[in-house]
């Protein structure tokens, strides 16, 4: 009977019911697409903050470098011996140097990894190599005036010779470069810059590799300076050959050039010494917990996190995101209680041109219970249908949104990082590479996840409560005497 007497009161009141069922769908809709497209904006931030980090990396310890070293103001020497046969011979001279941060030692990473709620800690060491190389010219002497016979001093029949002359032609012509190498620890593979690569031709460190002498190039600095793998590389006088060549998935790569840990160390003269350490937790949820934990533990050191860098994040990418996140939420809220305040007006309207027939069912022995669930029953129904209806709008505004893909821009200031490289292209890996102002373009997508499915199922159930309410407390309210005194 119940089913009976809702299925055709929907049907002779279908404009009504369609009205009350597209209200709530508007609003769920609009719930949607805005929950999707913040999550997108986290997705796409998240990519950001992994092109800075690594995959994997919850935060980074570093030490910041000192305002006065023993070192500043020096500048880069560089030394070449001019032998007399060295003319028209190339020469070159490296200058590596460690940078960004003050080294700290290895000790310090095994000390990080044995914090409450560390799950891994790995060591890097960021380093700018300035290549000088070119060749020196000779001259040649070419010798002014006449000379008389006899030659100098005099003689018979001869005049003085003059011994002014110049030199003309000869020189020297020498190339700058600027790149940066990245030491890497190759016993852990799944955290530190390079996690932020793919590898997209040759093949990555392998654990045994701790002091080989191979090497990971960018995949831009390769093309750049024509390099494929098998080719070989010269640092400091040192040869490696290239077994791989990555390509950052998100913005910039971390360096131009990735090394064993132990190899750069040797480049840089710094032996078991890191400036950077990779944090992985082992609880997203204590992140904070951890961090100061590290902090309080090894003095000195300045950790930053996720959410740390995630401040630095400006650009488009961040005004969508807060847009999204305040302008976006509180329009979908108040669409939405605007949406189940008129469903609930327009069920509480309906109940009362509907006088006679519900006085006439409580003349028939139908209860006050009895009228209410009919009525909030058919409130449900209405309720469903606008959740459906809502879901699908929902996702095809999703699916527009990801089918468009805007792109947004993500400019990376400075942040907690210190110091900063020369030149190089790739930068740094970890928090010094905020140093450096840079704008990533990120494509914005708008993925729908089954708790936000979830939410619009329950939303409908939810606007169908609410309107059921206005309803069957109209109904519960109506007298059978009504019946007789309305004239429809």
């Amino acid at each position: 009977m119940f089913f009976t007497y809702l299925r055709r009161e929907l049907r002779r009141r279908r404009k009504a019911a369609l009205v009350v069922a597209s209200g709530l769908a508007l609003g769920i809709a609009l719930v949607i697409v805005v929950n999707s497209v913040s999550s997108g904006m986290s997705k796409a931030q998240e990519k950001v903050l992994e092109s800075l980090y690594g995959l994997g990396t919850d935060m980074t310890v570093t030490k910041a470098a000192e305002a006065q070293s023993e070192t500043a103001g020096e500048r880069p020497r560089f030394q070449f011996d001019a032998q007399d046969d060295d003319s028209g011979e190339e020469q070159s001279s490296d200058r590596v140097m460690v940078q960004g941060f003050q080294t700290l030692a290895s000790s310090t990473v095994t000390k990080v990894g044995k914090q409450d709620g560390v799950a891994d800690a790995v060591g890097g060491l960021s380093l700018q190599v300035m290549k000088v190389s070119g060749e020196f010219t000779r001259g040649q002497f070419q010798q002014d005036g006449q000379s008389g016979q006899g030659g100098q001093g005099g003689g018979p029949g001869g005049g003085q010779s003059s011994p002014e002359g110049q030199v003309e032609g000869g020189g020297a012509n020498f190339d700058v470069n600027s790149y940066s190498v990245y030491g890497t620890d190759v016993t852990e593979p799944a955290l530190g810059p390079l996690t932020s690569s793919e590898i997209t031709d040759g093949r990555t460190f392998k654990t045994t590799e701790t002091n080989a002498e191979v090497a990971v190039a960018d995949s831009a600095y390769a093309k750049e300076k024509e390099l494929e793998t098998g080719d070989t590389v010269t640092v400091k006088g040192t040869k490696y050959k290239i077994i791989g060549i990555a390509t950052a998935t998100s913005g910039d790569a971390a360096a131009n050039l990735y090394l064993p840990l132990k190899q750069a160390q040797t480049l840089a003269d710094a032996k078991d010494k890191v400036t950077t350490i990779y944090v992985q937790a082992t609880d997203s949820q204590q992140i904070d917990s951890v961090k100061s934990g590290i902090q309080k533990n090894i003095s000195g050191t300045t950790v930053t996190t996720s959410a740390d860098l995630a401040d630095t994040v400006s650009g488009s990418l961040s005004t969508a995101s807060s847009l999204a996140a305040g302008v976006g939420k509180w329009l979908s809220i108040v669409v939405l209680v605007a949406a189940f305040l008129v469903a609930g007006l327009l069920t509480s309207s309906a109940v009362s041109r509907r006088v006679r027939e519900f006085g006439t069912l409580k003349a028939l022995g139908w209860k006050s219970g009895r009228v209410t669930r009919q009525v909030v029953g058919e409130s449900m129904v209405q309720g469903l249908i606008g959740g459906a209806l809502g879901i699908a709008l929902g996702l095809a505004g999703a699916y527009a949104v990801t089918a468009v893909s805007p792109t947004l821009q993500a400019q990376l200031g400075s942040g907690s990082g210190s110091g900063g490289g020369m030149g190089g292209g790739g930068g740094m890996g970890g928090p010094g590479r905020q140093t450096a102002a840079k704008t990533l373009d990120v494509a914005l997508t708008a993925p729908v996840s089954l708790t936000t499915l979830a939410l619009a199922v329950g939303l409908a159930v939810a606007g169908g409560l609410v309107a059921g309410a206005f309803g069957g407390w109209r109904a519960s309210r109506l007298r059978p005497a009504d019946a007789l005194r309305r004239v429809e």
